[in-house]
C-alpha cells in the first residue's frame, strides 16, 4: 500500500512539473490571441465588432470565434460583417493553430492579406466578394489548405498558378475576377488529386479546353464560363465519371456537343449556353438518370429534342431558346418530373404543345414564343396554378383558350399574341390577381371585353389590338390604377369613350384607333397628356379638345368625319374642318372678335409706349442681344407653343438664372399666361470662337454635337417620364432649348438635401417612373436610345414628384446594321454611376443604362450618395449594399434612416434586390428595363449572387429566364 501511494505521489509530482512547464507557453498563447483580436478591432471597423469585449468576456465566446477544447483559437468567421479597413499582419504567429478564416463580403483594403501566407495549418480561406485589389501573391506556403475561395474580387496581374502546388486543395473558386492578365490552364493542374471543385469562370482564361482536363476524373464541379474559350468541347470530358456540374457558358466554343457527355452518369447540371455550338442535342445526354438542369440557349443547334427527355424523372429546368431546333416536342415532356422552367422560345418547333407539362403542378415559366406550334392549347394547362409567366406568342395556335387559363392566380405575364386564337376572354380573369400584362393582339378573339377584367388590379399593360372585339369599352377599366398601356385599336368597339379612363394617371399609351367608337372625346382625357393618345379612324364627333391640339396630337384624331377643330390651325393640309357655328353665335363671335381686336390694339399701343420709355433701363445683356444681327432666331417647335421668341429672349436676365452648366446657363421663366418654362441657353461655335483659344475646337464640336443630340432625341419622343422639349431657338450666336419647368428640382437635391424628405410610396413611384421612361427609350422606339448618363441629377421632378428623365446631350441611338454596337472612343457618363465594363470596353449598350439605374435605385432606398467616405477607399454604393445584403440584419441597416418608421421595409428590401440585379458585374445577367418595370410591380425578383456560390446556379437559371421571358 505504501509503495502504491508513493508511486502515485511520484506520478502526480511529474504531472505537476509538466503542467507548470507548459503553463507559461499556454499563458503566452492566450496573451498572443487576445492581442491579435484587439489588433483586429483596431484595424477593422464595423458595428458587429462591438460584440467583442476583451475586458469582460472570454474571446472563445465571441461571435465569429471558434476555439478548441484547450481555448486555442482555431477558426474566425467574419463573413458579411460589413467590415472595412486593413486586415492586420501577424495572424499566423498569434494564432498558430488557425484552421479556418472567412472574411467574405467585407471591404478588405490594402490588397491581399499577406499575413495569411504563413499559416501552415490553415485549411479554409474565404475572401469572396470583398473588393480586394492588386495581385494575388505566391500561395505555396498554405500546404494544409483544403478550400480556397477568392471569387468576386478585383484582382489583377498574373493568375496565381502557385495554387497548383497546394495538393491538399479540394475546392478552388476564382469566379468573377476579370482583371487577371490573359492566361492558359497548365497541365500541371492534373496533379491536384484531391480537387473536387474547380471554378475558374470569368478569369481571363483563353485558348481551347485541353483534352487532358479529362484526366481529372475526380472532379465533381468544373466551371470555365465567361472566358472566351475557343475550339471544340473535348469528347474526353465524357470520361470524368464523377462530374455533377459542368458549366461552359459564355464562351466561343464551336462544333457539336460530344455524344460522349452521355457517359457522365452522375451529371446533374450542364450549361453550354451562349456559344457557337452546332449539330443536334445528343440522345445520350438526355438519357442521363440524374440530369436536372439542361441549358443550351443561344447557340446554333438544329434537329429535334430527343424523345428520351420526355421520360426524364429528374428534369427541372430546360432552357433551349435562340437556336434552330425543330420538330415536335416529346408529348410526355414534364409528365414524370418536377418541371419548373420550360424555355424553348425562338426556335422552329412545330406540332402541338405537350399536354402533361404541368403534371407535377410546379411549373413557373412556360415560354415557347417565336416557333411554329399549331393546334389548340391543352385543357390541362388550367391546372398550372403555380405559373408565373405564360408566353406562347408568335406561333400558329388556334381555337378557343381554356376559360380558367385567364384566371391563373400567380401569373404575371399572359401572352397569346400573334396567333389565330378565337373565342372570348373568360370572366375568370377576375381571379388573376397577380397579372400585370396581358397581350392578346393579332388574333381572332371576339365578343365583349368583360368588366371583370377590372378585378385584375395589378394590370400594367393591356394589348388587345387587331382582334374582333365588339360592344362597349368597360368603364370599369378606370379602376386599374397601375395601368400603363391600353391598346384596343383595330377592333369593333362601338360605344363612346368612357370618361373613367381619365382616372388612369399612370397611363402612357392609350390607343383606341380603328374601331367604331361614337360620341365626343371626353375633355377629362386631356388630363393624361403628354402621353400617347390615338383616337383616329372612328366615328367620333364634336369639337376636338384644345389641349390635344396644343400638344400637336391632331393626327391622333384624324379619320373621324364628325370631328372638328374649334380654332384655326396653320396646316397646309388640314386634317379636320373648322367647327361650324349658328348665325347668332357667329354674330356674337364677330362682335367679340372686333372688341378684342380693339382692346389688343390699345394694349399694343400702351406696350409700345412703355417699351420706348423703359428701353434705356433694359439690362445691358438684353441691349447687346437686341442690337446684334443674330437677335432673330430660327424656331424648331415640337409642341403647340403658347409663347414666341421675344417673350423668351426678353426674360434671359440675371434674376431668372437658376443654374450654370458646362455648356451654358439655365433660366426659369414665367410666361405671360402664368405658366413656367425652363430655358437652357447654349452658346454656339461662333461665340466660343471669339473668346476661346486655339485648343478649344474639340470642345466646340462636342458642344454642337450635344445640342444636336438633345434636340434630335427629345424632339422625336413623347412619354410622361421623359422631359418635354417645347422648341429650339437657333441663331449664329446662341441656341435656346425651351423645356417644361420642373418645380421640385432634381432627384439628387430631393434625396441629399436636409430640407427635403421623400416617403417610401413617393420614392417607389419615382423608381417606377424612371424605369418606365428608360423602358420606352430602350424597347418602344424603332431604334433604341441609350441615355448613357443616368444619374439622380438628371432625374427631374414635377409638382407631383413624377420623375422625368432629362439631359440627352450624350445619348446614343442604336441603329441597325454596322452601327448596332454603338461604339464610342469617349467614355460617357458620371463616376459612381458608370457600369464596370467601361473599364475595358467603350461600347454603349442599354445594359449600361440598366446599371446606372440600379445605382439610382440604391440612392432612393439608402439615401446615400454613390460615393461616400464610409464605403471605403475604391468602394462605391454597389459594393457597400452588396456586402450589407448578405444577411437580413445588415440588410435592414442599409435602409434610409429617415424611413426607419416606415411600414414598407419588406418592400424596400425587395426593391433593393432588384437594384442588385441591375448592378450585376456581368451585363448579360442584368435585366432589361422592360423586365425592371415588371419586377418593380411584382416585387418578386431574385437577387444577384450575394448569398454565396452554392445558390448561384438556380439564380443564374432564373436570371436567364427573366432576361428572355
Amino acid at each position: 500500500m505504501k509503495l502504491s501511494l508513493a508511486t502515485s505521489m511520484a506520478t502526480g509530482t511529474s504531472v505537476i512539473v509538466v503542467l507548470f512547464t507548459f503553463l507559461p507557453t499556454l499563458t503566452l498563447s492566450f496573451l498572443s490571441q487576445s492581442n491579435f483580436i484587439s489588433l483586429m478591432k483596431q484595424s477593422l471597423s464595423g458595428p458587429a465588432l462591438s460584440r467583442w469585449d476583451l475586458a469582460t468576456g472570454d474571446l472563445c465566446d465571441f461571435p465569429g470565434i471558434t476555439c478548441n477544447a484547450h481555448g486555442i483559437v482555431v477558426g474566425i468567421d467574419l463573413s458579411s460583417w460589413s467590415l472595412t479597413g486593413n486586415f492586420p499582419a501577424g495572424i499566423c504567429s498569434a494564432l498558430p493553430e488557425l484552421r479556418g478564416l472567412r472574411l467574405g463580403f467585407n471591404d478588405i483594403r490594402s490588397g491581399f492579406p499577406a499575413g495569411v501566407l504563413n499559416c501552415s495549418h490553415l485549411e479554409e480561406f474565404n475572401l469572396t466578394s470583398s473588393g480586394v485589389t492588386g495581385a494575388v501573391p505566391d500561395l505555396s506556403g498554405l500546404q494544409s489548405l483544403r478550400s480556397l475561395d477568392l471569387s468576386n474580387n478585383l484582382f489583377s496581374g498574373d493568375f496565381p498558378l502557385s495554387v497548383i502546388n497546394l495538393t491538399n486543395l479540394e475546392i478552388v473558386d476564382f469566379n468573377q475576377n476579370p482583371g487577371f492578365n490573359i492566361w492558359r490552364l497548365p497541365e500541371a493542374v492534373t496533379g491536384m488529386k484531391k480537387l473536387r471543385v474547380l471554378i475558374l469562370s470569368t478569369t481571363s482564361m483563353r485558348g481551347e479546353i485541353p483534352p487532358w482536363i479529362a484526366n481529372m476524373t475526380w472532379l465533381t464541379d468544373l466551371e470555365l464560363s465567361g472566358n472566351l474559350l475557343v475550339g471544340r468541347i473535348p469528347a474526353t470530358i465524357g470520361r470524368m465519371e464523377n462530374l455533377r456540374l459542368l458549366e461552359l457558358y459564355y464562351n466561343e466554343l464551336e462544333g457539336e456537343i460530344p455524344e460522349d457527355l452521355g457517359n457522365l452518369s452522375k451529371l446533374i447540371d450542364i450549361d453550354l449556353s451562349v456559344n457557337q455550338l452546332t449539330g443536334e442535342i445528343p440522345q445520350s445526354l438526355c438519357r442521363l438518370p440524374e440530369l436536372g438542369v439542361l441549358q443550351l440557349y443561344s447557340n446554333s443547334l438544329t434537329g429535334p429534342i430527343p424523345p428520351a427527355l420526355g421520360n426524364s424523372t429528374s428534369l427541372t429546368i430546360l432552357s433551349l431558346y435562340r437556336n434552330s431546333l425543330s420538330g415536335e416536342l416529346p408529348p410526355t415532356l414534364g409528365k414524370f418530373s418536377d418541371l419548373l422552367v420550360l424555355e424553348l422560345s425562338e426556335n422552329q418547333f412545330s406540332g402541338e404543345l405537350p399536354g402533361e407539362t404541368c403534371a407535377a403542378g410546379k411549373l413557373l415559366y412556360f415560354l415557347v414564343l417565336g416557333n411554329r406550334f399549331s393546334g389548340e392549347l391543352p385543357a390541362t394547362y388550367v391546372r398550372c396554378h403555380s405559373m408565373l409567366r405564360f408566353r406562347v406568342n408568335n406561333n400558329q395556335l388556334t381555337g378557343p383558350v381554356p376559360g380558367d387559363l385567364f384566371g391563373l392566380p400567380h401569373a404575371s405575364i399572359f401572352d397569346l399574341s400573334f396567333n389565330q386564337f378565337e373565342g372570348t376572354i373568360a370572366k375568370s380573369i377576375k381571379n388573376a390577381k397577380n397579372l400585370s400584362a396581358i397581350f392578346l393582339q393579332n388574333n381572332k378573339f371576339s365578343g365583349e371585353l368583360p368588366p371583370e377584367i377590372s378585378s385584375a388590379s395589378s394590370l400594367v399593360k393591356i394589348d388587345l389590338s387587331n382582334n374582333l372585339f365588339s360592344g362597349r369599352i368597360p368603364s370599369e377599366l378606370g379602376y386599374l390604377s397601375k395601368l400603363n398601356q391600353l391598346s384596343l385599336q383595330g377592333n369593333k368597339f362601338e360605344s363612346s369613350i368612357p370618361e373613367s379612363l381619365s382616372l388612369l394617371r399612370s397611363l402612357n399609351v392609350l390607343n383606341l384607333s380603328n374601331n367604331l367608337l361614337t360620341g365626343e372625346i371626353p375633355n377629362r382625357l386631356c388630363d393624361l397628356l403628354p402621353n400617347s393618345l390615338d383616337f383616329s379612324n372612328n366615328n367620333l364627333s364634336g369639337p376636338v379638345p384644345l389641349p390635344l391640339i396644343k400638344e400637336g396630337l391632331i393626327e391622333g384624331v384624324a379619320g373621324n368625319p364628325g370631328l372638328c377643330v374649334p380654332i384655326h390651325i396653320n396646316l397646309t393640309d388640314p386634317v379636320l374642318p373648322f367647327c361650324s357655328q349658328p348665325s347668332l353665335r357667329k354674330r356674337l363671335h364677330d362682335i367679340w372678335a372686333i372688341s378684342l381686336s380693339v382692346i389688343l390694339a390699345m394694349l399694343g399701343v400702351l406696350l409700345l409706349v412703355r417699351h420706348w420709355l423703359g428701353r434705356k433701363n433694359k439690362h445691358i445683356e438684353l441691349e447687346k442681344l437686341s442690337a446684334s444681327p443674330s437677335f432673330s432666331y430660327d424656331v424648331t417647335s415640337f409642341h403647340k407653343l403658347s409663347f414666341d421668341q421675344h417673350e423668351i429672349t426678353e426674360a434671359l436676365i440675371d434674376k431668372n438664372i437658376v443654374g450654370h452648366g458646362a455648356s451654358g446657363t439655365v433660366y426659369k421663366i414665367e410666361l405671360s399666361n402664368g405658366e413656367w418654362v425652363a430655358v437652357k441657353k447654349i452658346w454656339s461655335r461662333k461665340m466660343k470662337d471669339s473668346s476661346s483659344s486655339s485648343s478649344s475646337p474639340p470642345d466646340k464640336l462636342c458642344l454642337d454635337r450635344e445640342l444636336r443630340t438633345e434636340v434630335e432625341t427629345l424632339g422625336s419622343i413623347r412619354h410622361k417620364n421623359i422631359v418635354k422639349l417645347y422648341c429650339c431657338f437657333s441663331s449664329s450666336d446662341s441656341n435656346l432649348l425651351v423645356y417644361e419647368y420642373m418645380p421640385n428640382g432634381n432627384l439628387w437635391d430631393a434625396l441629399h438635401n436636409a430640407w427635403s424628405f421623400l416617403n417610401w410610396p413617393t420614392r417607389h413611384r419615382i423608381a417606377l417612373g424612371i424605369a418606365q421612361g428608360l423602358a420606352y427609350l430602350h424597347h418602344d422606339l424603332l431604334f433604341p436610345i441609350v441615355h448613357r448618363d443616368i444619374k439622380s441629377t438628371n432625374i427631374l421632378l414635377d409638382a407631383d414628384f413624377e420623375p422625368k428623365v432629362a439631359d440627352f446631350g450624350i445619348a446614343k441611338v442604336l441603329h441597325s446594321g454596322a452601327n448596332r454596337s454603338s461604339s464610342t472612343t469617349v467614355i460617357a457618363g458620371t463616376y459612381g454611376y458608370l457600369a464596370p465594363e467601361y473599364a475595358y470596353s467603350s461600347k454603349a449598350t442599354t445594359k449600361c443604362d440598366v446599371y446606372s439605374f440600379g445605382v439610382v435605385l440604391m440612392e432612393l432606398i439608402t439615401g446615400k450618395k454613390p460615393i461616400e467616405a464610409e464605403f471605403g477607399e475604391n468602394k462605391n454604393i454597389t459594393c457597400w449594399v452588396s456586402s450589407k445584403m448578405a444577411i437580413r440584419e445588415e440588410a435592414l441597416d442599409v435602409l434610409d434612416k429617415r424611413l426607419s418608421a416606415s411600414p414598407f421595409k419588406e418592400e424596400m428590401i425587395q426593391v433593393l434586390q432588384i437594384a442588385l440585379r441591375c448592378t450585376c458585374s456581368s451585363p448579360a445577367l442584368r435585366p432589361s428595363m422592360n423586365e425592371v418595370v415588371q419586377l418593380l410591380i411584382e416585387l418578386d425578383a431574385p437577387t444577384c449572387d450575394v448569398d454565396g456560390r452554392s445558390s448561384f446556379k438556380l439564380k443564374k437559371s432564373f436570371n436567364q429566364v427573366y432576361k428572355h421571358g
